[in-house]
């Protein structure tokens, strides 16, 4: 995987809607960037994902769903106030990876953008690699500048979660709710020692870089 942001490319004509995700996108990390119609998706570059609207005024959303399929590995998240049964059906099978209806949560849009990002990066590569370090998810070996690096499972939980996306910077409580459970009431602080070892067994203190206020994020590749 690259190590620049992920790209994301909203197709929403609703000018608020489209200002606000691509807004909130752009503070979170990602390289989002928003186009109006179906036209204007289909010129538009290479995206990492699509936010994709069905109800556009020069296509069919469902049929350009298809065809963005057809074009690219994309992954798409649908995001239309279409809510009945035949309209999800229709679209995950012209290929869209996940469909949410609107009015939605911004949290739950950015868990399932980050869903659909594992699922297609892991479908493609068991392998992470930023700058020297590789992490094999499917057999859980780390290695960093081509020596192993032996780290205890929750460690290696940390690491890849840091690593799906490293130009993200990954709040406290996610991590807490990804590498434990969903329900964490634990003290936060459990977090800083297994950080401080990572750092330790990756030999390099600025490896993982903490965001003052917000969380962490692996460090810039040397």
């Amino acid at each position: 995987m690259t190590d620049t942001p992920v790209r994301i490319l909203i197709v929403e004509d609703d000018p608020g809607i489209s200002a606000s995700l691509q807004r909130g996108l752009t503070r979170a990390g990602y390289d989002a960037s928003a186009v109006s119609t179906a036209a204007e998706a289909l010129a538009a570059g290479p995206s990492d994902v699509v936010l994709l609207d069905l109800g556009l005024p020069d296509a069919d959303g469902t049929e350009l769903c298809g065809t963005l399929r057809r074009r690219s590995d994309s992954a798409i998240l649908v995001i239309t106030a279409r809510g009945e049964e035949p309209d999800r059906v229709a679209a995950l099978d012209a290929g869209a990876d996940d469909y949410i209806v609107k009015p939605f949560g911004f949290a739950e849009l950015m868990a399932r953008i980050r869903a659909v990002l594992r699922r297609s990066r892991l479908t493609e590569t068991h392998l992470l690699r930023h700058g020297s370090l590789t992490i094999d998810t499917r057999t859980r070996r780390v290695t960093s500048g081509g020596a192993e690096v032996s780290l205890t499972p929750t460690e290696f939980d940390i690491l890849e979660c840091l690593a799906t996306d490293p130009g993200r910077v990954v709040s406290r409580q996610e991590i807490l709710e990804r590498v434990w459970n969903t329900h964490w009431y634990g003290p936060t602080r459990v977090l800083d020692v297994h950080i401080a070892a990572l750092r330790r067994k990756l030999g390099d203190p600025s490896a993982i870089q903490t965001v003052y206020a917000r969380g962490f994020r692996l460090g810039d590749p040397g």
